[in-house]
C-alpha cells in the first residue's frame, strides 16, 4: 500500500503525521520525503547513515554548425524553454522540462541531449524505517522529476509513507498520483478549511480514496468537522491541541516516543486505512 499524506497548507502536521505512522507500523516500512525543496522528516532520527543517488534530466544542446533557425523547436515547445528569431536557438534550462520534442521535431538533426544535475536521493536505515528523501539542488526549479525518482523506491514495497509537499502543486500532483490512500492533515481555523477544499478537489479530480486527521482540534471551531460530514469525507483521528506534543516536537523527538499513549491514535489510523 502506498499511503500519501497530504495538506492543503504548510504548518498543519503533515511531518508529524508521517512520522509518527511509519513509527506505529510495527513492521518494514518505507517512509519517503517528498518534500525535496525542505525535507525535514529526517529531523526526528538521529545517527542516519546516508547513501545517495545523483539525479539527473535530460537537457538540449544545439549544434550552431547544423542549425539554420528555422524555429521548429521553438514553435513545438509548450515552455518556451528554447527559443530563435531566425538565428541558432537559445535554451534555458531553468523552463526546459526534458520532453525531447524539440530535438524530434528538429529537421536538421542539430538538437542532441546532454544530462544535468537537479538533485540527489537519500536513503538510510532506522529499525523497521526505510527512510528516503529528495534533497533538489539549490536552484533548481524543476522537482517533479526529483519526486518521481523518490517514489520510485516505493515500488514493491508491501507499505509506503509518502509525506508531499506543502499546497496543491505540480509537486502535490506528482506525490499523489498512483496512491492508494490520501490522508488530509488539516486544523480547525478558517485557513484550514479554505486549503482543505482544494486538497480535496485534487485528490478527488486524480480519483483517490481519502480521509482527514485534524490536528491541534481543540482550538478553532467546528467548521472542518461540518464539511466533511457534508461531503462524506472519513474523519480518521483528531489530534488534540497538547503543549506536551509541540515541546516533543521542538526537540525533535517523534511524538509516540515521547508520549507513548499517542500510539494507539496512530495505529488506528493504519487499521482504518488498511480497512
Amino acid at each position: 500500500m502506498k499511503l500519501a499524506i497530504a495538506s492543503g497548507k504548510g504548518g498543519t502536521g503533515k511531518t508529524t503525521v508521517s512520522v509518527n505512522l511509519a513509527l506505529a507500523a510495527g513492521r518494514p516500512v518505507l517512509l519517503a520525503d517528498c518534500d525535496v525543496e525542505e525535507p525535514n522528516d529526517h529531523l526526528f532520527f538521529s545517527g542516519l547513515d546516508w547513501q545517495e543517488q545523483v539525479v539527473t534530466w535530460p537537457l538540449p544542446v544545439v549544434d550552431e554548425a547544423l542549425c539554420d533557425g528555422c524555429g521548429a523547436c521553438s514553435a513545438f515547445c509548450e515552455y518556451n524553454a528554447i527559443v530563435t528569431f531566425g538565428t541558432a536557438p537559445y535554451v534555458s534550462p531553468e523552463l526546459c522540462h526534458g520532453c525531447g520534442g524539440c530535438r524530434l521535431v528538429c529537421p536538421k538533426k542539430a538538437i542532441s541531449e546532454t544530462t544535468r544535475r537537479i538533485g540527489v536521493v537519500e536513503t538510510a536505515e532506522r529499525g523497521d524505517i526505510m527512510l528516503v528523501q529528495g534533497r533538489a539542488d539549490i536552484g533548481t526549479t524543476l522537482t517533479p522529476p526529483l519526486i518521481k525518482a523518490v517514489k520510485k523506491r516505493a515500488d514493491n514495497v508491501a507499505l509506503a509513507i509518502l509525506d508531499a509537499p506543502p499546497g496543491t502543486s505540480c509537486p502535490v500532483i506528482t506525490t499523489l498520483e498512483n496512491t492508494d490512500y490520501v490522508l488530509l492533515v488539516t486544523e480547525p481555523t478558517p485557513f484550514g478549511l479554505n486549503d482543505l477544499k482544494l486538497a480535496v478537489e485534487a485528490v478527488r479530480k486524480l480519483r483517490l480514496a481519502h480521509g482527514v486527521v485534524i490536528n491541534r482540534s481543540t482550538t478553532g471551531d467546528d467548521r472542518v468537522l461540518d464539511y466533511c460530514r457534508t461531503n462524506a469525507i472519513p474523519v480518521l483521528a483528531e489530534i488534540p491541541d497538547d503543549r506536551r506534543i509541540a515541546e516533543a516536537y521542538s526537540r525533535g523527538e517523534a511524538l509516540i516516543e515521547a508520549l507513548p499513549e499517542y500510539r494507539a491514535l496512530f495505529t488506528a489510523i493504519l487499521e482504518r486505512v488498511g480497512a
